[in-house]
C-alpha cells in the first residue's frame, strides 16, 4: 500500500504522544538542565590527571614522561619536567610535571593520551558542561585544574577504575615482596660475614703471637733451653773450628 510506512510512523508518534500522559516510560523528552540522563561509562569528553590520596601535588601519578605530549594529534598538551624527583606509589624516585597544560579548545577527545600513558596517570572525563566566556584563558587548563582524585575516577568509570586499582595493587605487592627479599638477603649476608671476619682477624693475631713468643726465645735470655742449646751448638762449632785452625797451623 502506498504510504504505509508513513502511516505506521505517525501511529507510533501518536501512541507515544498520548501514552506519555499515562505512562512515564513513553515520556521520552528530558527537561534539561533540570533533568539529565545518566551518561554511559564509555563516554568521554576531555582528559584529566589522576592523583592518589588527599594531596594532589604529592599524589599525582604523572611522571612527566611526555609520551602523551608527543602522541597528541592536535598538539594541545604542554609539559615541563621538574628538576627534582619524588617517590611514586612503589617508592621509586620519579620526576613530576612542573607544568602540565591542556588547551581544551583544540583537544579532539581522541583518548590517544590515555592509551599511550604507561602510568595510568591520565583518563577521560565525562563532564561536558564547560562553556565559558573566556575563549583563551578559560579553555587552557593547568595542572591544578586537571588534577582529580582516584575516588572521582571510581565514580565515573567504576569498572575501568577497579581494573586499574587491581593492577596497581599487584605491582605494589610485587615491589614490596622484591624489597623484602632483598632485605632478607642482605641480612643473611651480614649475619654470615662476622665469623669469617673474626677468623681472618684471628689468623694474623695468632701468627704475631707465635712470632713474638719464638722471637725472644731465639734471640734472648740465656736461661732458655733453646737458647742454651743453640749457644752450645754454636760454641761447639766455634771450638771445633778453632781446633782445626790450630792443627793446621802446627803442621808446617
Amino acid at each position: 500500500m502506498l504510504g504505509e510506512g508513513i502511516i505506521q510512523g505517525l501511529v507510533e508518534t501518536a501512541r507515544n504522544f498520548f501514552g506519555s500522559y499515562v505512562e512515564k516510560e513513553r515520556l521520552t523528552t528530558v527537561e534539561y538542565p533540570e533533568e539529565q540522563l545518566p551518561l554511559p561509562e564509555a563516554s568521554r569528553v576531555f582528559p584529566f590527571l589522576l592523583y592518589d590520596g588527599a594531596d594532589a601535588e604529592k599524589g599525582l601519578r604523572c611522571v612527566a614522561c611526555q609520551i602523551c605530549e608527543k602522541e597528541c594529534p592536535p598538539r594541545c598538551i604542554h609539559i615541563e619536567k621538574s628538576k627534582d624527583k619524588k617517590p611514586d606509589f612503589v617508592g621509586k624516585p620519579q620526576a613530576y610535571p612542573a607544568v602540565f597544560d591542556i588547551d581544551v579548545s583544540v583537544c579532539m577527545s581522541c583518548q590517544i593520551c590515555v592509551e599511550v600513558c604507561p602510568f595510568d596517570a591520565i583518563r577521560m572525563d565525562k563532564q561536558f558542561e564547560l562553556s565559558t566566556s573566556d575563549r583563551f584563558g578559560g579553555l587552557l587548563w593547568t595542572k591544578h585544574e586537571l588534577a582529580k582524585s582516584n575516588e572521582y575516577y571510581r565514580q565515573i568509570h567504576p569498572v575501568e577504575a577497579a581494573e586499574t586499582d587491581a593492577r596497581r595493587a599487584k605491582e605494589m605487592a610485587d615491589a614490596k615482596a622484591k624489597a623484602a627479599a632483598a632485605a632478607a638477603a642482605a641480612a643473611a649476608k651480614a649475619a654470615a660475614t662476622p665469623p669469617a671476619a673474626a677468623t681472618a682477624a684471628a689468623g694474623p693475631a695468632t701468627t704475631s703471637a707465635a712470632a713474638a713468643s719464638h722471637g725472644p726465645a731465639g734471640n734472648g735470655a740465656t736461661g732458655n733451653g733453646v737458647t742454651g742449646n743453640g749457644t752450645a751448638g754454636n760454641g761447639a762449632s766455634a771450638n771445633g773450628a778453632k781446633a782445626e785452625t790450630a792443627k793446621t797451623v802446627v803442621k808446617p
